[in-house]
């Protein structure tokens, strides 16, 4: 009886944390561009979800890979010389060292992904580019 009531608990947890995220919208707040909140981190990741009202600028990460499931929201994005359309279920991963970017944010519906980290994030391992007109 313990381990029905625990799998009922334990699948019940799941299915709202992660309808939490799917069902979740958020109007546009051009306030603030960018919402990081930390879910979890050790030594060897740091994982976050990242509300993004408008746009990334371009940068790199010399240390660490950066993985991404996208919760919400259509953006495109520039992953080294390929730029792609993204939407809600996509997997994106950026090796450490690759340059990347959200150019833009479409529709009135914020980018929201989980971002995991690899290693441990450290800000310092963020490089920004300037783009050259």
């Amino acid at each position: 009886m313990k381990k029905a009531a625990l799998f009922l608990f334990l699948f019940f947890v799941q299915n709202c944390f992660s309808q939490l995220y799917k069902y979740q919208k958020l109007e546009k707040n051009t306030e603030k561009n960018i919402i990081v909140e930390k879910i979890s981190e050790d030594e060897l990741h740091s994982t976050y979800i990242i509300t993004i009202n408008n746009n990334v600028p371009l940068h790199y990460h010399k240390n660490h890979s950066e993985n991404i499931v996208v919760l919400d929201g259509t953006a495109i994005m520039k992953i080294g010389e390929d730029t792609l359309k993204i939407a809600p279920k996509d997997q994106i991963t950026i090796p450490k060292g690759v340059i990347h970017e959200v150019i833009e944010v479409i529709g009135k519906t914020p980018l929201k992904v989980i971002s995991v980290q690899s290693p441990k994030f450290d800000p310092k391992d963020r490089y920004f580019i300037k783009k050259r007109n």
